[in-house]
C-alpha cells in the first residue's frame, strides 16, 4: 500500500505545477513545448531536478486586513487578517509554515481539507516572523519541532505566550529546506526555499505580502525597513521560480 504522501505524478498538483511551469518557463524563453506527457523543464528554471521535497500545498490562502490595492487605507483595519500556511513534504517529514488558525478545529479542519493530515502528523513547524498573525496555530501541534529563524525564536520565546521554547535554526532544514533571510519587513524575518518538481520555491512570509505588492516593490504599511524590504523582494525574485506570499496564493515571479 502507498504512504499518503506518495501521489501519481501525472494526476498530482505538483505534476500539473511541473508541467504549467514548464510551458510558462518554455514560452518565456522563446523554447517550443512539446505535447503529451511531461515537459522537461527548460534550463532557465532555478530549482534542482532532484530534491528530497516530494510536494507543498497551500493550506490556508491569506488576506491583509487592509490592501491599498483594493482602495483601502492603511489606517484601519477593515477584515479580519489571515496568513497564508503551507504544507512541505518530504520523504521523514511534514513542516507547515506559519500555522494561521488560532481556533484549533479551524486549524485541523483546513490541514484535512488542503492535505488530508491531521495535526498528530506535522513534525514541525516553523514560523517566518513574531507578528501575531504568523503563529496564533503554532499550540495547536504540540507533538511538533517548533522553529523559527535567530532573532524570531528569541521573540517567540520572550512573549510569554507558549507553552514551550521554539528552537532558534539555520542553514538547512532536513537537507532539503534552506532557512533564508529575508530582513526589511521586520529585522529578523527569515523565509524558506526549497526546490520541487525542478522549481526552486520560496514561502516568503511577509517579505512579500501579495502578488500587487511584489510586483509593484512594495511594503506592506508596517514594515519597519521599506529600503531593506526592497532589496528583499529582489533578491527572492532573482532565486525563486515561485513565491508563496504572507497573505496570499503562490505566484510565478515572471508572470
Amino acid at each position: 500500500m502507498k504512504s499518503p504522501d506518495v501521489t501519481n505524478h501525472q494526476f498530482s498538483r505538483a505534476g500539473f505545477l511541473a508541467r504549467t511551469g514548464a510551458a510558462v518557463f518554455a514560452t518565456m524563453a522563446g523554447a517550443g513545448v512539446a505535447s503529451g506527457g511531461t515537459t522537461p523543464l527548460p534550463r532557465s528554471t532555478k530549482g534542482k531536478a532532484i530534491s528530497k521535497v516530494k510536494r507543498w500545498d497551500v493550506i490556508t490562502i491569506g488576506n491583509l486586513s487592509r490592501n491599498r490595492y483594493w482602495g483601502e487605507a492603511n489606517d484601519k483595519a477593515v477584515r479580519k487578517v489571515l496568513c497564508t500556511c503551507t504544507l512541505i513534504r518530504g520523504d521523514d517529514f511534514r513542516l507547515l509554515v506559519d500555522p494561521s488558525e488560532a481556533d484549533a478545529t479551524d486549524m485541523a479542519r483546513e490541514l484535512d481539507r488542503r492535505s488530508g493530515l491531521k495535526s498528530k502528523d506535522i513534525t514541525a513547524v516553523f514560523v517566518t516572523h513574531d507578528h501575531s498573525d504568523h503563529w496564533p496555530g503554532l499550540a495547536h501541534f504540540p507533538d511538533a519541532r517548533w522553529l523559527a529563524g535567530p532573532g524570531v525564536a528569541e521573540l517567540l520565546n520572550k512573549s510569554g505566550k507558549l507553552s514551550r521554547r521554539v528552537e532558534s535554526v539555520t542553514g538547512q532544514l532536513f537537507e532539503a529546506i534552506e532557512v533564508l533571510p529575508t530582513p526589511g519587513h521586520t529585522p529578523s524575518h527569515h523565509s524558506l526555499r526549497f526546490d520541487c518538481d525542478g522549481l526552486s520555491v520560496i514561502a516568503a512570509g511577509d517579505a512579500i505580502a501579495t502578488r500587487d505588492f511584489f510586483h509593484d516593490r512594495q511594503n506592506f504599511y508596517n514594515a519597519v525597513d521599506p529600503v531593506q524590504g526592497v532589496a528583499t523582494m529582489n533578491r527572492i525574485a532573482e532565486l525563486a521560480d515561485l513565491i508563496i506570499p504572507g497573505h496570499d496564493n503562490y505566484l510565478l515571479t515572471d508572470a
